[in-house]
């Protein structure tokens, strides 16, 4: 749906949300790239024909590789074999390898096994254009001394260096080292000879080292055999001191401990047990009988007999006192026979009461001793603990000298071994050859850095000039950054002619070989500039079914924006097409639109506002378009155009105006240098704000539209005038010149 006539609260915040967003997508990447397309390819273009500069000047270079491995089991061979096995090498002990392989010991070896400081290579100039101009640089600003010996052994040292490369294979042992060189035979037998260098060097480190460990080591091991004898008979003199015996790998103290520990834990689960017994029985005197579970839970064959025959008893005592009543001889026998039973009962429970608490009380006793025991036992086995701590630490120095003793015997038996077969791990496993083709410069990995180069900087640089372009080109930009619809994009018009009026008719300067601009839509209808000012005149129709649409401003942030070609052209089109237009110049400061219509008017718009003369007076109209033109009159001596524009008289002429005609086309003064355009809300429907393309400043604009509040409820939309078409599509494809030339040539239309 086409948006019109914004709040100023919307646009605000549409200003505030473009501010935030800086998010850029794939999509706005991909336009970077077309849009910035000749700078990058120049750039590219640059960076490739640098790197096939360099590649014709630069001298060829060979490399020759040896490889070397590190093996253990060389080692081996001689050694006592380990009962643990072998031993594998870490990656750290690889990696320094590859450090020593490199110190300055190893290559200075090399330089002076191989008299590199007289070679012109290690101590010349460097080869290629580069190189040449590099010596040639630094020779003027050098003493002209003949270079000492030790000049020259540094200088080839550098150049050994740079030349030299060398690193291990992913996690192997295996060492690849690597000369570059511009003989390949030279590089071969560098390459060899820091290999062997450094075997030799290895060797005789390892000679040297075991020769010093061999001296060191008889004294160490003298004074650790003291030490070790030493710390056994304290050990030993500190066990008899405090009563320590050992019975089976555990103190007795401690096994004492745990026998009397486990019988007190016995003890008093017996004495639970009979306090139990004690506790049921007690419960069982308070019944009058006990009942048959009772009895059975004692086993006691007496008290279950007993209770059989009460129960017999009270059976028949029941029966008889039912029969014959209570009192009855039968009934009162079995009662007394009945209350024997139950002392009977009593006494052998009390008995059995006797019995359970003399149980109990043995059960306590024994309890009590075994904890009186236990508390002695755990007295001693502090004390005895509080001496174990020091026995520990005399135990734990004695083994610890044994141990140190004992290691370093071993350590001087290998040593002494060592010194009888000096070997090294490190060994070739493929000597370096001479290369048949050249390392460097490699061609296609040059051109290929070049190209990525080239892509990557002149991508860098077409993001900077994007972000550097801070004009309007596209109608996303007008939409995102001013919170307006973009009505037309107008093409740029290749002159400035124009077509003046003489005495009120249009007249056509047929000697004029160029286009009149401001008569372009009538003389080429079917161009690309008329089918743009036809979409302004759509969005002025479409916006007219929300409001009255009939009074039009257009305006612009500063002059020479195409403002008033555009409105000469829109009230052209408008009258071409049969309603009544009226397009007034109300630009007072400079109304460049009456020089340009009518040069020779002398009145106009403020003598109309000053009641000076009639509007038939001062109205000229085209013949061919029956367009009316109001001029601006005499306005060189005006300092307050600003008064006459927000005066009464004004807004009653345009509301005759309105009255008179259909669309009323009011060219305005740009809005930056002057504030006429503000005045004029009272009487306009609507605005038109016009910015040229590629050059007006997105900030300039922004800043005149949030100042003019009042105008923006009123804007109708922003026209994009004088765009470049053959630009134009890079920004906005749909919008270039390419994408319609087909149509345009089908159906005659003037690009």
């Amino acid at each position: 749906m086409l948006q019109v006539n914004k709040p100023t609260s919307e646009i605000s915040r549409d200003f505030a949300e473009v501010d935030g967003n800086s998010s850029r997508t794939l999509t706005s990447y991909l336009d970077t790239v077309r849009r910035q397309f000749p700078t990058m390819l120049a750039i590219v273009s640059a960076c490739m024909i640098l790197a096939l500069l360099y590649l014709f000047t630069a001298a060829p270079l060979f490399t020759s590789t040896a490889s070397m491995v590190i093996d253990t089991r060389k080692v081996q061979l001689f050694q006592q074999q380990s009962m643990l096995g072998d031993v594998a090498i870490d990656s750290a002990t690889v990696e320094t390898q590859v450090e020593i392989l490199k110190s300055e010991n190893i290559s200075l070896a090399v330089i002076r096994d191989l008299h590199l400081t007289e070679d012109p290579e290690f101590t010349g100039s460097s080869a290629g254009l580069l190189g040449m101009t590099i010596s040639s640089v630094t020779g003027l600003f050098s003493s002209g001394f003949a270079p000492s010996e030790f000049e020259l052994t540094r200088k080839a040292l550098q150049r050994f260096e740079s030349n030299r490369s060398i690193k291990r294979l992913g996690v192997t042992y295996v060492m690849e080292i690597s000369f570059t060189s511009r003989d390949p035979q030279k590089a071969a037998r560098i390459a060899n000879a820091i290999a062997d260098t450094y075997i030799v060097d290895q060797l005789e480190a390892k000679y040297q080292a075991t020769r010093r460990a061999s001296v060191w080591l008889q004294d160490r091991i003298k004074e650790l055999r003291t030490q070790a004898s030493a710390a056994q008979r304290a050990v030993v003199d500190f066990k008899t001191a405090n009563n320590i015996v050992d019975t089976g790998g555990r103190l007795m103290n401690e096994q004492q401990l745990a026998e009397v520990n486990s019988q007190l834990v016995l003890a008093h689960a017996s004495t639970a047990e009979a306090k139990a017994r004690l506790d049921r029985i007690n419960d069982i005197l308070k019944q009058d009988i006990p009942d048959a579970n009772v009895a059975d839970a004692l086993k006691n064959d007496t008290i279950v007999k007993l209770r059989g025959q009460y129960v017999d008893m009270a059976s028949k005592e029941s029966i008889w006192s039912m029969k014959y009543g209570s009192d009855h001889l039968a009934a009162v026998n079995l009662r007394r026979q009945m209350a024997e039973i139950k002392k009977n009962i009593i006494d052998e429970l009390k008995r059995i009461q006797e019995s359970y608490k003399s149980d109990y009380d043995i059960a306590m006793t024994r309890e009590e001793a075994i904890k009186s025991s236990l508390a002695n036992v755990v007295s001693e086995s502090q004390l005895t603990n509080q001496a174990q701590v020091q026995l520990r630490e005399l135990e734990s120095n004695a083994q610890s000298y044994q141990a140190m003793y004992d290691n370093f015997l071993q350590r001087y038996m290998e040593s002494v071994q060592q010194q009888s077969f000096p070997i090294t791990e490190a060994r070739v496993i493929s000597a370096a050859t001479t290369p048949l083709v050249k390392s460097a410069p490699k061609t296609l990995v040059i051109l290929a850095v070049s190209l990525l180069a080239g892509l990557m900087v002149s991508f860098g640089v077409a993001v900077a000039r994007e972000y550097a372009d801070s004009v309007f080109r596209t109608t996303a930009q007008v939409e995102e950054e001013l919170g307006a619809n973009c009505v037309a994009i107008v093409p740029a018009l290749g002159s400035t002619g124009s077509t003046p009026i003489l005495g009120g008719k249009l007249s056509r300067r047929n000697s004029n070989p160029q286009p009149d601009l401001l008569r372009f839509v009538v003389d080429n209808p079917l161009s690309r500039f008329s089918e743009a000012v036809r979409s302004l005149k759509v969005a002025i129709d479409l916006n007219s079914i929300v409001r009255e649409n009939r009074v039009l401003a257009v305006t612009s942030t500063l002059p020479n924006e195409g403002k008033s070609t555009l409105s000469t052209n829109l009230a052209q089109l408008i009258a071409h097409g049969g309603a009544r237009v009226i397009l007034v110049d109300v630009d007072l400061r400079n109304p460049s639109l009456s020089r340009s219509l009518i040069p020779d008017a002398q009145v106009g718009l403020v003598d109309l506002v000053t009641h000076k003369v009639q509007l038939e007076d001062v109205v000229a109209v085209d013949p061919q378009t029956q367009l009316a033109i109001l001029p601006a009159g005499a306005t060189s001596k005006l300092l307050h155009t600003n008064e006459i524009l927000a005066s009464k008289p004004m807004r009653d002429l345009v509301a005759v105006l309105r009255a008179k005609y259909d669309y009323v086309v009011l060219d305005m003064p740009p809005m930056a240098p002057v504030v006429d355009v503000r005045v004029t809300t009272p009487f306009v429907d609507s605005y038109v704000f016009v910015v040229e393309w590629g050059k007006t400043k997105i900030d300039v604009v922004r800043h005149n539209l949030r100042g003019a509040p009042e105008i923006q409820d009123k804007l109708l939309g922003v026209v994009l005038n004088k765009a470049d078409t053959k630009l134009l599509s890079r920004y906005e494809s749909y919008h270039g010149r390419h994408y319609y030339q087909k149509y345009y040539a089908r159906y005659g239309y003037v690009e």
